[in-house]
């Protein structure tokens, strides 16, 4: 017997989100400030993300710049920067650097740890596998990662990564309309496929008589 109904296929289109998500692509992202540099919202910092990216990536990758150098050129260049403004402050208007005013908000350091925080209950939960399809696709996910891993070095799939959610989840939200419209169709061209295989070879497979099971 088919495994799926049989559905007219005249049947009127209807275009459901993309995985089936009833919130908006911002919440999913978690609706911070993360949320609004993967989206573009805030424009000169995604900007600046991506450029670094590609200038860090630019000097190890391709001008094979070693960093240990690259970090003490840039030591250097800050030294002499600094040594020059503070010099410079007595023979002209300006105010020397304070050290005090250079500090990392903490508000940062409290949401970098609570992220740590989520990740590694998460990774505990999945781990668990109280929901074992979750665990298994993160096991699948991981392998996969690894074997690509092993035809791209650790930079190129780390700047990969960064490029993907620099650029996806703000095409993504420019063409929701179109992306959902072409996933819902693909989904529904896949079933018509499937069904088609399953009458024309599954059920033409020769199964052995099903024994009926007798209780005393």
């Amino acid at each position: 017997m088919p495994i799926y109904s049989s559905d007219s296929d005249d049947q009127p289109a209807t275009t459901s989100r993309l995985f089936g998500r009833q919130r908006s692509l911002h919440q999913i992202l978690g609706g911070g400030k993360v949320a609004d540099i993967l989206l573009w919202r805030k424009k000169n910092i995604s900007a600046a993300v991506l450029i670094g990216s590609t200038i860090i990536w630019f000097l190890f990758e391709v001008a094979e710049y070693n960093f240990v150098s690259l970090l003490c050129h840039i030591s250097i260049i800050s030294m002499i920067f600094l040594f020059i403004w503070y010099s410079g402050a007595g023979f002209a208007n300006w105010s020397p650097p304070d050290i005090h005013r250079i500090r990392i908000p903490e508000s940062t350091l409290r949401w970098l740890l609570d992220k740590i925080d989520w990740f590694l209950f998460k990774f505990y939960e999945i781990s668990t596998g109280k929901d074992f399809r979750q665990f298994f696709l993160a096991v699948v996910s991981l392998w996969i990662l690894s074997v690509i891993g092993n035809y791209f070095s650790s930079l190129n799939l780390l700047y990969l990564g960064v490029v993907c959610m620099e650029t996806l989840p703000a095409l993504y939200e420019r063409y929701e309309a179109e992306v959902d419209h072409l996933a819902t169709r693909g989904n529904r061209d896949a079933k018509k496929l499937y069904k088609k295989f399953d009458l024309k070879v599954l059920n033409k497979i020769p199964r052995g008589p099903v024994k009926e099971k007798r209780f005393r």
